[in-house]
């Protein structure tokens, strides 16, 4: 049996390594537009703030490593363009053209991409979304190449408060912006007051109950 699964990242290893549990002689083929299959999401702001210090930490598995250990074709740099269900085959697209590859089962685990609602001024370069490894890189390379003084974070997740901890370690001074009540949603209000309680100690500033409308590149205030 012939499988190819389309994404790299946490569902489509995830699937790879089980199936190779379970059939031994199954020829595996995993696609992956980007360079990376498997890397800790949640230490991206803190490379970004530099307690992660390497990129090597970030990744958990490169893809000659997952490769070798499970017996997968992982391609990286291979995006799906099409699939012919009733051929079987998938379009493929890489730096050097394009191919079909068949398969007898597809897996599709493309993931996802960061929302950017229709807002207004929201494709400005100095606007970032913070997902992928890349994601990171763009960020730290422009803190430094601009010397940052002030971030907005746009939603105060989890993501975006462990952000704003590492903006503040650079010295940037930081606002969150939230259309709830509280940061931190899937804890309670009394919690997430204790959370918000420390971050206003520590001088950065919330706009609770707010919902950004538009971003001017020529206005800086809030």
């Amino acid at each position: 049996m012939k499988v190819v699964i389309i994404g790299g990242v946490a569902g489509g290893a995830s699937a790879a390594a089980r199936l190779r549990r379970l059939d031994e002689r199954a020829e595996i083929i995993m696609l992956e537009r980007g360079e990376y299959i498997s890397y800790a999401n949640c230490g991206l702001p803190y490379y970004i703030g530099g307690e992660i210090t390497e990129k090597r930490q970030l990744t958990l598995q490169t893809p000659e490593r997952f490769g070798q250990r499970f017996n997968v074709d992982v391609r990286v740099q291979s995006e799906a363009v099409a699939i012919d269900a009733q051929n079987k085959t998938v379009k493929v697209r890489t730096k050097d053209g394009t191919y079909a590859e068949s398969y007898d089962k597809l897996i599709l685990s493309p993931g996802a991409e960061p929302i950017l609602p229709p807002i207004e001024g929201i494709r400005d370069e100095r606007i970032f979304t913070l997902r992928t490894i890349p994601d990171a890189y763009r960020i730290e390379e422009f803190i430094k190449a601009n010397r940052a003084k002030t971030a907005v974070i746009v939603g105060g997740g989890f993501i975006g408060v462990e952000m704003a901890e590492n903006l503040m370690r650079l010295g940037v001074a930081v606002t969150i912006v939230e259309v709830t009540n509280h940061i931190l949603g899937t804890l309670d209000y009394d919690s997430a007051c204790e959370v918000q309680s420390y971050l206003r100690y520590k001088n950065v500033r919330l706009l609770l109950n707010r919902a950004v409308e538009a971003f001017n590149a020529k206005d800086e205030s809030l």
